[in-house]
């Protein structure tokens, strides 16, 4: 089992008895500039992990918040290349704090499978989310084999709507870092988390050696002391950032920011 900066920040988390913070913030939005402002400061907030979105035409899985974002950065000329260049940067900015790259499939495949888990490795980069990731084909387009060679931990997906056979088959390997998608439908900040979501830790907590992220509508220090009850190890918070961003007055947005995670990493105990 190879190693790296997420391992490690996950058993700093375990040993330090608390549930950990992963934030996610698009690249290029509103302006590349901008973006790498936001990285470095909710870097010396204290998050645990840092999501990089690479912004995508035809964002699925997300919302409203996050899809304006991608659209945004995309009309202002944003490259692949460039994030690799971002990734390159924060890494030596956060040293402590695990970079993961989110984007999907589409993009990952025509850059070529192998060469973006070389380019993200090279800039810096710890992990990756791609939560359009066709699981049944890894035969032929051997994503994670690509991602381990490189030292690249690749995050694999679960839902409200996993079915035990789905289950058996994304858990079929130790030392897994699962992200958990905790809502129907897209992203996006919710009032409240499903009543149902405590029972679907509870089956994946079956497996062992299993690390559980939850993202999707987690919004609240309220939604982090709920996720630390049941059990999960990382609460994911995206869309809630981008809306206290959105929301500040100009020339307030990183400080807005900057106070909105630290109330929410001081709900992680």
């Amino acid at each position: 089992m190879f190693m790296n900066k997420i391992f490690t920040q996950l058993q700093k988390i375990k040993n330090e008895h608390r549930i950990g913070l992963m934030s996610h913030l698009v690249l290029g939005y509103p302006t590349l500039e901008d973006s790498l402002a936001l990285a470095r400061t909710i870097g010396e907030v204290g998050v645990d992990f840092l999501e990089l979105q690479i912004p995508f035409s035809d964002p699925l899985a997300d919302g409203p918040t996050i899809m304006r974002a991608n659209e945004a950065a995309l009309k202002d000329g944003f490259k692949v290349k460039d994030a690799f260049t971002a990734a390159q940067i924060l890494a030596k900015k956060l040293i402590d704090t695990p970079l993961l790259f989110m984007t999907y499939y589409n993009l990952v495949f025509h850059y070529g499978v192998e060469a973006f888990c070389r380019d993200a490795a090279d800039a810096g980069v710890s992990g990756l989310i791609v939560p359009d990731i066709p699981l049944d084909e890894e035969a032929y387009d051997h994503f994670f084999t690509h991602a381990e060679h490189y030292s690249l931990l690749a995050m694999r997906f679960l839902s409200t709507v996993s079915t035990e056979e789905r289950i058996q088959k994304v858990l079929d390997a130790p030392d897994r870092f699962l992200y958990f998608i905790g809502q129907k439908g897209t992203t996006g900040a919710r009032a409240a988390l499903t009543d149902e979501l405590s029972n679907h830790i509870r089956r994946i907590r079956r497996y062992q050696n299993v690390s559980i992220a939850v993202g999707f509508g987690i919004s609240k220090p309220a939604h982090i002391v709920s996720l630390k009850k049941m059990g999960v190890d990382v609460a994911v918070v995206g869309s809630g950032i981008m809306d206290v961003y959105n929301d500040a007055e100009k020339g307030r947005k990183i400080g807005a920011v900057a106070q909105y995670l630290t109330t929410m990493r001081a709900a992680c105990g």
